[in-house]
């Protein structure tokens, strides 16, 4: 099958585009992570309900690739879920809420991290307090009026999205927790736009909740996903959410005798307890297969590779006039290069001008978006910029 190495697209033999440049959006099947998905097919459909007992003992091994992959200390601090949303959603509804706390959201975020905030808000009597994501570049009033938005006490959580998705933007997030923290609130992070192509570390950050998926920067699929809970915050939560699975030794009457099925078993006081019903064998295999390809490589050297590829791109777009949507400071960049065309060409034009040549990207919000991985070559980089002249100059002819 191979080993993952840098700018080498081996491992994406059935890849139709001359450049894949929407790792930001959703990724490619690699090779390791379809075979990863085709076994669990392959062992249900052999062995049916036989196949569940292995598929379960492998999904501790991946909570602790996970915690690796966050910088969580332990694997047990971890819930699967079936993607971003359903993480973010769980939280919001087991966060131990008090009529008149208050949430801080950020304009600009992607919904995710915005809606199930406010279904919280209106559910259970709490105040929305309202930031924007772009004051939060280095040289941004961001950290000032957050620190203000904390003053009197009553924020119990600031929800934030570790990048940026319209212009990649870094968030500075252990500053976050600190001011969070200072003023009794947790920070709530997702991690979708960051894992798998910058480092975290839950730990160092002292970040108190994080979700993710799977299916763009790690290299899975679509249905699967985690969450990490702080461990002193996992007494604190209601499970609100729970299912049969949120119990302790929740499967036992399947294989016992009579008698044992009971209802009054306790919910878990762990993170999984939030693993209430079933999920996506498939889904969690390819989450598997992909985190060990990013383990072999490495986060901090798929980070370089990624910067390097879009310092190629750069001066091409600043020729035609693109904005670098980009923070000048490098430590406030991600795997995200998005750039705004000139006011003369529509970005939906350009990106659909880029499709017909090979190149496949993203455009939301007026932004065009590039998000390269561990797999692009760098010579795609030349590609990308013959292409975008191509694109330019038809579309102003």
């Amino acid at each position: 099958m191979g080993s993952p190495a840098l700018g080498d697209r081996t491992l994406f033999p059935e890849l139709e585009a001359r450049s894949y440049l929407a790792h930001c959006a959703v990724a490619p099947t690699s090779t390791p992570v379809r075979a990863a998905a085709e076994r669990a097919l392959s062992d249900y459909a052999r062995a049916g309900m036989g196949a569940v007992a292995p598929w379960l003992a492998e999904r501790q091994q991946l909570r602790a690739a996970l915690a690796r992959l966050i910088g969580a200390e332990r694997a047990e601090d971890v819930a699967l879920t079936t993607g971003t949303t359903a993480g973010v959603v769980a939280l919001a509804q087991c966060l131990p809420w008090r009529a008149g706390d208050a949430v801080v959201v950020l304009r600009g975020e992607f919904p995710t991290n915005v809606t199930p905030w406010l279904q919280a808000a209106r559910q259970h009597d709490l105040a929305v307090r309202w930031l924007d994501a772009d004051d939060f570049r280095p040289d941004g009033p961001g950290l000032d009026r957050l620190q203000a938005t904390l003053a009197d006490g009553r924020v119990r959580l600031v929800a934030v999205s570790a990048v940026q998705f319209q212009t990649g933007l870094a968030m500075p997030l252990a500053a976050m927790a600190a001011q969070a923290h200072a003023r009794g609130a947790a920070l709530f992070v997702d991690a979708i736009q960051a894992a798998g192509v910058l480092a975290i570390d839950v730990a160092a950050t002292h970040i108190d909740y994080l979700a993710c998926g799977a299916h763009k920067w790690i290299g899975g699929i679509e249905g699967a996903g985690f969450v990490y809970i702080a461990p002193q915050h996992i007494a604190d939560l209601r499970p609100t959410v729970a299912g049969w699975l949120s119990h302790e030794d929740p499967v036992s009457f399947l294989f016992a005798g009579p008698g044992v099925l009971r209802y009054d078993r306790p919910i878990r006081e762990r993170a999984d307890f939030l693993e209430a019903g079933s999920l996506s064998a498939v889904g969690l295999a390819a989450l598997g297969a992909a985190v060990a390809l990013l383990e072999a490589l490495g986060v901090a050297a798929i980070a370089e590779h990624v910067a390097a590829f879009h310092a190629r791109v750069a001066p091409t777009l600043a020729e035609l006039d693109f904005t670098d949507g980009r923070a000048r400071e490098a430590h406030a960049r991600s795997g995200i290069f998005a750039a705004r065309p000139p006011a003369d060409l529509d970005p939906q034009a350009v990106r659909l001008g880029l499709a017909e040549r090979g190149v496949v990207v993203t455009a939301p919000e007026g932004w065009l978006r590039l998000g390269p991985h561990w797999s692009t070559p760098l010579a795609e980089a030349e590609l990308f910029s013959g292409a975008v002249r191509e694109v330019c100059a038809a579309l102003r002819r």
